[in-house]
């Protein structure tokens, strides 16, 4: 362990002791929430971030390690383990270092060098690398002339031996090395369109048909969007390099020295080795790294959008009508209590004759009427304009708010809203997806397929695994931050608490569904499958309202409550007084709370959650308003002010919703006054926000917006 903490920190840079702390934590089975939460002191107030980086660097290395165990077992049972090769693979830091070395040892399929070997010029390649002062061309090569051996004359043995010193030059480990560090700094990306796929037709790769740019420099969206290209047989892709130069490094690299006669025959090899074998291997090796970085940049904007919409602020808990627009079909309509049970459901026609649009307006009075809110949840697709105008006239005294709906048909037709609402037609789900994200983004937006969502660049073309990673940290993040309501919470948000999982998540609402809501913290003990350590990771981070204990609804942890209770009675208070109790609370003395386990960054936290119990972290809520007079690409004119919501962020800009069914773009040079690097610095999805429109191309559908000089 000490040697695996001292080896993270020193790679992380993080004090020796906190990341001790971490692992032997981790090894106990804490998660990174409870750890960032209820253990800064043994962390030393390292925060999420750092303490999934620890743990992200120990599976690394777990997984090094047993390559290089996987490896050293190989060559030992081939009988070529020396000790200076083992020195060298316990000496390796990378995963490339281990391959470049176990390369040699690896068993090969039948290839030019195996076929050479197997014909007897093995010798005959290593005087090649040798180099002999003395070496007659003719008479080294004649002995192997064979017609048994398919030698037929002295140019085919030094093919074969060629062939032989070229595998052998392009197996080494510090060539391959070096070679890769070229390509790495060095190699540019270029692409040229395939004339079959292309000629007389319009791509949307069009931008690539003749494309230079290092990669090195090369953003993530631009090699995807290349990648994709090429996948789909349009673009034809490569990687230049300086050939000429790399070739003459690995001539110095094998020594060629020109005084012996075999130096030709090395130099031939060493350039038929790089042409044949190494550089497609390293251009492969090269391109894959590239794409791999452009994959994890795509997922970490993709995450960063995701943390922002999950943790939009909430309605809250009040009653909502929503509605799902359609022209066609109808707008179908519900109504959702403050805890967003489905109320009622029902189609009406706005968009129809007078006759419809006023039976329409009476059927939606008549709806408001018997089940009050406040605000109305109107979804932003087709037709989503328009019908807030409806809503607007024929329920004036009510907010109308637009509500994404990104994903809420692929909710509709899910199992998730199969089994929330098996009777119920998929439409009506898609409108009660609506109205519930409205209340709360978090709680509803967990049940969907983030790649639904419509945010991030390229996310359908991330790797799975890679993908769902950075999904399941994001979310866990936002929902242990936020807390979750036990009693009222669904399987799909409680499964992201820390400790719960999918499993134990059913278990405790089938708990609920036949004991009756949670009367408190201590009560968890009784679901299945919830066992010491599991209530230890998770009952801070669940909420019970009006709970036996009155610290039930907060974020202090169940096993802090005996010093809360020591904290009340020392201030002349009690527990159920002393929260929210603001001239108590400030006769609090945490000094005299220090202990092993307990000094000021909890007992902070403490106080803090003492103060304003159960808060949510969260902002709060605003509703955005577009203008009432444009409604489509068409009423927009250069230079027009709009205020609009950010629906995505990409490394090239910000993409704003002003109303108009259309997103508008902000280039990354238009959302500032002042030079942005990252538009993460200055935006993020669901923000509001002025700008100005700087061009419309009505053919293509194209807005061009700015944020530069307005007001927000």
């Amino acid at each position: 362990m000490n040697e695996l903490a001292s080896r993270i920190a020193r790679d992380l840079d993080l004090p020796l002791a906190a990341v001790a702390a971490v692992l032997a934590l981790l090894d106990e089975g804490a998660t990174v929430p409870f750890i960032a939460r209820y253990r800064k002191e043994r962390t030393g107030l390292l925060d999420e971030v750092a303490i999934r980086a620890i743990a992200d660097r120990r599976d690394m290395l777990s997984d090094l390690d047993k390559r290089r165990a996987t490896i050293l077992a190989s060559i030992r049972e081939q009988g070529q383990l020396t000790a200076a090769l083992e020195q060298a693979l316990m000496a390796c830091t990378t995963k490339a270092a281990l391959e470049d070395l176990y390369l040699p040892f690896k068993k090969k399929r039948k290839t030019k060098a195996s076929v050479a070997r197997e014909r007897g010029l093995e010798p005959l390649a290593l005087k090649i690398l040798a180099q002999p002062r003395s070496f007659d061309l003719g008479r080294e090569a004649r002995p192997y002339v064979s017609a048994k051996n398919e030698l037929p004359d002295e140019a085919a043995v030094w093919d074969g031996a060629r062939d032989i010193v070229a595998e052998l030059v392009s197996d080494r480990a510090d060539v391959r090395a070096h070679v890769r560090a070229i390509f790495g700094k060095h190699a540019r990306v270029a692409t040229s369109a395939i004339k079959k796929a292309t000629e007389g037709k319009r791509t949307a790769y069009e931008d690539y048909y003749d494309f230079r740019e290092p990669g090195t420099r090369i953003p993530s969206h631009r090699y995807l969007a290349i990648a994709r290209g090429e996948d789909e047989g349009v673009l034809r892709v490569k990687l230049e390099i300086d050939d000429d130069k790399i070739v003459g490094d690995v001539h110095r690299m094998v020594g060629v020295d020109r005084r012996s006669p075999a130096a030709g025959a090395l130099e031939q090899a060493t350039r038929e080795g790089y042409e044949r074998l190494l550089r497609p291997s390293i251009e492969n090796e090269t391109r894959a790294e590239l794409k791999a970085r452009a994959e994890r940049e795509a997922a970490t904007v993709f995450a960063k959008n995701l943390e922002s919409i999950l943790l939009a602020p909430p309605l809250g808990e009040r009653a909502v009508l929503a509605i799902d627009p359609g022209f066609r079909t109808g707008c179908k309509v519900v109504a959702l209590s403050a805890q967003g049970e489905l109320l009622m459901h029902k189609t009406v026609f706005p968009h129809g004759s007078a006759a419809e649009r006023a039976r329409a307006a009476a059927e939606l009075q008549a709806i408001a009427r018997r089940h009050p809110a406040d605000t109305i949840a109107v979804g932003s697709g087709t037709g989503g304009r328009e019908t807030e105008a409806f809503v607007r006239e024929a329920v004036p005294d009510t907010t109308v708010v637009s509500v994404s709906e990104a994903g809420a048909s692929v909710y509709s037709a899910s199992d998730i809203a199969r089994a929330e609402f098996p009777d119920l037609d998929l439409t009506y789900r898609g409108a009660v997806s609506i109205g519930r994200r409205l209340q709360d983004p978090l709680a509803e937006l967990v049940k969907i397929d983030p790649k639904a969502l419509g945010v991030g660049q390229y996310q359908h073309d991330i790797p799975e695994k890679l993908l769902r990673e950075r999904v399941d940290v994001v979310v866990e993040t936002a929902v242990n931050r936020v807390g979750v309501d036990v009693n009222t919470a669904s399987p799909s948000l409680l499964e992201h608490v820390a400790g719960i999982g999918p499993t134990l998540a059913k278990n405790i609402v089938a708990h609920r569904q036949q004991h009756g809501a949670f009367t408190g913290r201590s009560a968890l003990r009784k679901v299945s499958g919830l066992g010491p350590q599991r209530f230890e990771q998770a009952a801070g981070f669940l909420r019970i309202r009006r709970g036996e204990h009155p610290l039930d609804a907060s974020a202090v942890h169940p096993e802090r409550y005996a010093l809360v209770e020591r904290m009340a009675r020392d201030v002349g208070s009690s527990t159920d007084k002393i929260v929210g109790d603001a001239p108590a609370i400030a006769k609090i003395d945490i000094r005299r709370y220090f202990g092993d386990d307990l000094g000021e960054p909890t007992l902070r936290d403490i106080v803090a959650e003492l103060a304003r119990p159960g808060r949510d972290p969260r902002a709060a809520f605003e509703a955005p308003r577009f203008r009432d007079d444009v409604n489509g690409v068409a009423d927009l004119e250069v230079g027009m002010e709009l205020e609009g919501v950010v629906t995505n962020v990409t490394p090239f800009g910000a993409f704003v919703d002003i109303g108009v069914h259309q997103d508008g773009l902000v280039h990354v040079s238009e959302l500032a006054d002042r030079f942005v690097e990252d538009p993460h610095e200055v935006v993020h999805p669901g923000q509001r926000v002025t700008v100005r429109v700087l061009s419309v191309d009505h053919e293509r559908k194209r807005i061009a917006l700015s944020r530069k000089g307005t007001r927000t």
